[in-house]
């Protein structure tokens, strides 16, 4: 990997995510060798990944180069290399562009969807964990109004424009929230010569409630900004497979559909070598203690999604969200600055500043420590803690003007298929 060698203690963190990030930023200017290693070369911020499926932002605007986040940062390097296995007898990490040893390692690869062992689901639905994935969304969308005009089937026409979300977490709530307001304002003006009253949004939640993991006063708003919305929300039915054209149920509930989009949950992205069955908790993530070190290990660290430290609090773990792999990356790199002079490491605690999710124009719930609110306020305070969490000043001010111009004007200028996009399973 053309790495110099030097007499600092060598860190390897896997993952550019917002733990891998923090951890970096936080070890950047200390007396240790910091190598990043991730199979792209940008910094997603995952949060807004809806509003690019949905033409609301163009990808450039919620990502950022990992090079520029830390260049001016002494004895750090990134490689763009996908990580294949570790080995933990020999301190080595294995990836497709060589090997490299290290001292301390951090695991901090994030999550990826879960589709529950379904393969049929994840064959033929849509995910929208990536950038790629989320283009892949966008062009499909638009793509099915355009079969739509096409065809002469009224069936087929109604397929290509109703749309199934499953999982009515903030991810769920939030495309949602955005295909409807599409519908709503956009579609009437951009394909006159199609009803497009005709499309149909469904969420399908397992529970009884909407953003299980918010306050029943947020869940309940939301569900009702939703219906107002023309969203159906169906609650209390778990998909149990989707053939490309058919989503079945557990009850005698099927939706007919070219769409079908996975947003019910997401496990841990472990790496081979360290995904022994001792090692990994529900959820596929790492056991690690109070100090973010795997099981076993004294010098190999998980954080952020990857992660599972259990407590009475939190049983199955941290939600995995941006503040808890932030709060960990921050604190992890006093911890091995500590461990490296032998010193006592600190215990993580994590602070939940609590949760918020936007359901579309003016609307949003916002779950604090202290307060509970919805509506306008709520959507400007969702706004604000999105702008000030991006990186890059370029990046917010681009967000920023386009959530104006997308207010002002009830539009949405990036509705482009710039890769067109067939899901070759369809049938």
């Amino acid at each position: 990997m053309n790495i110099p060698r030097t007499s600092f203690p060598r860190i390897v963190i896997i993952g550019g995510g917002f733990a891998g990030v923090a951890l970096a930023k936080k070890l950047s200017k200390q007396e240790v060798q910091v190598v990043l290693l991730d199979k792209n070369n940008y910094h997603t911020f995952q949060p807004l990944l809806y509003q690019v499926s949905t033409g609301g932002l163009e990808p450039d605007s919620i990502a950022y180069p990992i090079r520029k986040i830390l260049k001016d940062f002494p004895n750090f390097y990134f490689r763009l290399a996908d990580v294949e296995e570790i080995d933990t007898q020999k301190n080595k990490v294995k990836t497709n562009i060589g090997n490299l040893k290290f001292d301390y390692l951090v695991v901090a690869s994030g999550s990826t969807t879960n589709f529950f062992g379904n393969t049929e689901v994840e064959r033929h639905s849509m995910a929208m964990k990536t950038i790629p994935q989320s283009l892949d969304l966008r062009s499909l969308i638009l793509e099915n109004f355009e079969d739509a005009l096409l065809t002469s089937d009224l069936n087929e026409r109604n397929a290509l424009m109703n749309f199934v979300i499953v999982g009515g977490g903030p991810t769920g709530v939030e495309l949602a929230g955005a295909l409807a307001e599409i519908k709503k304002g956009i579609l009437p003006k951009d394909y006159p010569d199609l009803d497009t009253r005709l499309a149909q949004i469904h969420i399908v939640q397992s529970s009884n409630c909407i953003l299980k993991g918010m306050s029943a006063q947020a869940s309940a708003k939301a569900e009702d900004f939703l219906e107002k919305l023309g969203v159906n929300v169906w609650k209390n039915v778990r998909v149990t497979n989707y053939d490309g054209k058919t989503v079945t149920t557990n009850t005698d509930l099927t939706f007919e559909t070219a769409t079908l989009v996975w947003a019910a949950g997401v496990k841990g992205a472990t790496i081979k070598g360290l995904d022994a069955q001792d090692l990994v908790s529900r959820g596929n993530r790492l056991l690690v203690n109070e100090f973010n070190q795997v099981k076993g290990y004294n010098h190999i660290f998980a954080i952020g999604d990857i992660a599972c430290l259990v407590s009475d609090e939190f049983p199955h773990g941290f939600p995995m969200m941006a503040q808890p792999a932030i709060q960990q990356g921050d604190q992890l790199g006093d911890n091995i600055l500590k461990l490296i002079e032998n010193q006592h490491m600190e215990p993580f605690s994590y602070t939940d500043k609590g949760a918020m999710a936007t359901i579309g124009r003016n609307k949003a719930v916002v779950d604090l420590k202290r307060w509970k609110f919805q509506g306008v306020f709520a959507w400007y305070v969702w706004m604000f803690v999105h702008l000030f969490f991006l990186i890059g000043f370029r990046n917010r001010m681009v967000v920023f003007v386009n959530w104006v111009y997308n207010y002002v004007r009830f539009d949405r200028e990036a509705r482009l298929i710039i890769r067109p996009f067939k899901n070759k399973h369809k049938v």
